[in-house]
């Protein structure tokens, strides 16, 4: 993929976005995000009265999983709020990220809007997007010889771990975040931790009132592994596989975010699937364009780029996928190889 500067580049992304202001794609979609928060509320509560009225039962694992689902679409909703895509003001696109990350999901806020942030101002970039300085993976060769231990053992084999990794992604974001309030790293980290204290005590009140402490545990364990895993499977289509940039890029903004990113193609079903983050180019180049206007905007910037030669990728799902994984095997390949090495010489 050509990386390399365009001699128009400076003007590229000014002119790309007066069409899309002048197309409308950046006013607000107050109905479509009001009906959304409406049907998300519901649906959690429709999910939370199923698992009181099956009582204790093992039918809760298929509940667990649909809580699963449930708990990701509110994810997209706060991932929305936190882009400012839902209402005019800072203030109320604010406290409905509050609402929907603390109290309804228990994922603090304020923690994921700032790591979420540095992301989006610096895509893919090794030393300052929090997204690609994972302990348990590597990006790079150069980050995989720098892991030690266990985790160096996990990214030598990181492509068949990468999966069951996910299982654990839920979890992490609910210690992580709340790590963050009770450290004060965030602002508002009183409000933030009482949501979370509202949050918990709520679910495993529930949880455990509900059923029994073994019936309990595991739909715990379900529900929060398979949150995790849909929460993964959204977000690592999107950067994982495309160019790691590394200090002294000579990239523009317009380029830096389209050149580090890659679409899903897909149909209605892919926009609720992911949320919306199928079309990552569009998204990075105008966070706080609403989700409905993604797809719009998808035609404009594709062809944008075409004409400037600038590379934009897409693909299905399934292939993404593939990009994902080959790219983390190819990646904890030097640490195979050396391992191989080690091996054949301890054997003469």
């Amino acid at each position: 993929m050509n990386l390399d500067a365009s001699p128009r580049r400076g003007s590229d992304f000014a002119e790309l976005s007066r069409s899309v202001k002048q197309a409308g794609l950046l006013d607000r979609r107050i109905g479509f995000y009001v009906l959304c928060l409406v049907g998300a509320v519901a649906a959690l509560g429709t999910t939370l009265a199923a698992v009181v009225w099956v009582g204790d039962s093992w039918w809760q694992l298929g509940l667990a999983a649909l809580l699963a689902v449930v708990f990701t679409q509110i994810a997209f909703l706060g991932h929305d709020a936190g882009h400012r895509q839902m209402f005019a003001t800072n203030k109320i696109n604010g406290a409905v990220g509050l609402v929907l990350g603390n109290l309804l999901i228990g994922v603090g806020y304020g923690w994921w809007m700032g790591k979420h942030n540095r992301h989006h101002a610096n895509p893919n970039h090794e030393d300052e997007d929090p997204d690609v300085d994972i302990a348990v993976l590597a990006f790079s060769a150069e980050q995989a010889v720098r892991k030690r231990g266990f985790f160096r053992l996990v990214v030598k084999h990181q492509a068949w771990l990468f999966f069951p990794l996910l299982l654990l992604e839920g979890f992490s974001l609910h210690i992580i975040s709340a790590a963050a309030a009770v450290r004060r790293e965030v602002r508002g980290w009183r409000l933030e931790l009482v949501l979370l204290s509202v949050h918990v005590i709520g679910y495993l009140g529930l949880v455990f009132t509900v059923m029994s402490p073994l019936k309990a545990v595991v739909f715990i364990a379900v529900h929060q592994g398979l949150f995790g895993v849909y929460m993964g499977c959204s977000f690592a289509p999107n950067h994982k596989g495309m160019p790691v940039l590394t200090a002294g890029h000579q990239l523009d903004f317009l380029r830096k975010q389209v050149l580090t990113s890659r679409n899903v193609t897909g149909g209605w079903f892919t926009d609720f699937l992911l949320g919306g983050l199928n079309y990552q180019i569009e998204h990075h180049l105008f966070p706080n364009m609403p989700r409905p206007h993604l797809r719009r905007a998808q035609t404009m910037v594709r062809d944008f780029c075409r004409e400037r030669n600038i590379s934009y990728a897409e693909c299905g799902l399934f292939r993404s996928y593939g990009y994902v994984l080959k790219f983390l095997h190819e990646a904890g390949a030097e640490l195979r190889d050396t391992g191989k090495l080690a091996r054949s010489a301890s054997s003469q």
